[in-house]
């Protein structure tokens, strides 16, 4: 039985005292059993938790004490485990980062599309759907005709737009991501640019498949998720995707059968990019991991 609830949120809204939240907030999740990261900046708060309903429910009932996160919206899953190491509170310039502090969600964003309106939008013919995650999330999952703006980071994408996007070509632009926090950048981006009609997913793709029955669903694939789940499948449980320790990427089982795949120091991917020094510390965690692994066994 799945007893681990994994809450992931966020909201932009104006915190100029988000420093003052760092120590009482991570207080909370301690006392609260929890484990995860919150990302806090001046424009908002993010951030994943995992642990017990009782304990989840804490931490919510705390947060939405302060008038400002009221109504945050949280997105929820279940898994067996724990998906996190440790319980992180940590102050940032940005709770996702873009790299463009002129792009401010504060001001405006596009307009937000409910999950269960949005089958009808992007089958509409005049829409360009875009994918505003990274290529590596792309490769395992999204939705069919989607555009892959082929980043490597979120830092990536306004040149993405810059280079391949037009505002009098492109008049009706929907974009998605994870959980719907890139996408509020990214639309903030896109109306700064000057395109008129752009719409984003209200809640992202973990809202879509906790709303939408699998038989009504237009997604493809799994999810990628930033925790030891790696990915989720659409009734939001761990998918079949391992992770690279050294790249962070997404393994299928082919990858890991491939003779290029080192558990805790290569894959496919990466193998050919990594520097004897990367090789050679790698390797070492490895074998600390593998330790700790046999000291637990006979424990």
């Amino acid at each position: 039985m799945q007893n681990i609830v994994i809450v992931a949120f966020y909201k932009f809204i104006p915190t100029p005292d988000f420093e003052k939240l760092q120590s009482p907030l991570l207080e909370v999740c301690l006392d609260a059993g929890l484990k995860g990261t919150v990302l806090l900046a001046k424009e908002g708060i993010n951030g994943t938790l995992a642990g017990s309903r009782e304990g989840i429910d804490i931490v919510l009932d705390n947060l939405k004490q302060n008038p400002r996160f009221t109504d945050m919206i949280a997105k929820e899953s279940v898994a067996d485990n724990v998906p996190f190491r440790r319980m992180k509170v940590r102050l940032k310039n940005e709770i996702v980062t873009i790299g463009k502090p002129d792009v401010d969600p504060n001001d405006r964003v596009g307009t937000y599309v409910p999950p269960e309106d949005w089958n009808t939008l992007i089958n509409e013919s005049d829409v360009l759907l875009v994918d505003a995650r990274n290529d590596y999330e792309v490769g395992i999952g999204s939705f069919e005709g989607a555009v892959n703006p082929g980043t490597d980071s979120f830092r990536e994408f306004p040149a993405f737009v810059k280079n391949n996007l037009d505002p009098k070509k492109h008049k009706k632009v929907v974009m998605f991501c994870t959980g719907g926090i890139r996408c509020e950048k990214a639309t903030s981006l896109m109306l700064d640019r000057g395109f008129e009609k752009v719409y984003h997913l209200q809640g992202g793709i973990l809202k879509y498949l906790e709303i939408v029955p699998e038989q009504h669903s237009l997604w493809h694939g799994e999810c990628f998720v930033f925790d030891d789940r790696v990915a989720v499948n659409h009734s939001l449980k761990p998918g079949s995707y391992r992770q690279c320790y050294a790249c962070r990427r997404p393994l299928s089982r082919e990858d890991l059968s491939s003779p290029y795949y080192k558990e805790g120091i290569s894959c496919p991917e990466c193998t050919d990019s990594l520097t004897d020094e990367q090789r050679s510390r790698f390797s070492e965690r490895q074998k600390q991991i593998e330790l700790a692994r046999e000291r637990n066994k006979i424990g």
